[in-house]
């Protein structure tokens, strides 16, 4: 499949219904950096009136997945990929659109040439921020991904 925003928000369409219905939308995608939206709705917020922490956490984590996903479909090797830790920080309620953007994509190329060369799982930690309309930061992610090279 090319990555394209289109092809991957129709692909959760159908595979990932929750994030889709839930207002994630990947908005752009390159070799480095993948940047997803959510909008505060009345289907994602909590009691608080502010977006549940874990619609932010799918949206954060879509942008790291995506990345990790396009790295592999670029490499031509078959990959297995596996989120094995998770840990966020909340700052400020979540209203409006907030934006999430990871750039990792030459650390999870890098960790994919070596677990070709060395047949060996690799680790990498992906961060991402959410930022809201204003540009503070109410939210903060970190994603510890496995890619081992498939034998």
């Amino acid at each position: 499949m090319k990555f394209t925003p289109t092809k991957v928000n129709l692909f959760n369409l159908f595979k990932l219904p929750l994030a889709y219905f839930g207002g994630v939308r990947v908005q752009s995608i390159t070799d480095n950096e993948v940047v997803v939206t959510i909008k505060h709705r009345w289907m994602n917020q909590n009691p608080f009136k502010s977006m549940f922490w874990a619609a932010q956490g799918m949206a954060a984590e879509m942008s790291t997945g995506v990345l990790v996903m396009k790295a592999i479909s670029d490499s031509k090797q078959k990959v297995s990929m596996l989120v094995t830790h998770q840990e966020a920080n909340f700052y400020k309620k979540a209203t409006g659109r907030i934006t999430f953007s990871c750039s990792g994509g030459a650390e999870i190329s890098n960790a994919i040439q070596k677990s070709i060369a060395t047949k060996e799982g690799q680790i990498i930690i992906l961060t991402v921020e959410g930022v809201n309309e204003s540009g503070l930061v109410v939210s903060h992610f970190k994603f510890q991904w496995s890619l081992k090279v498939k034998s």
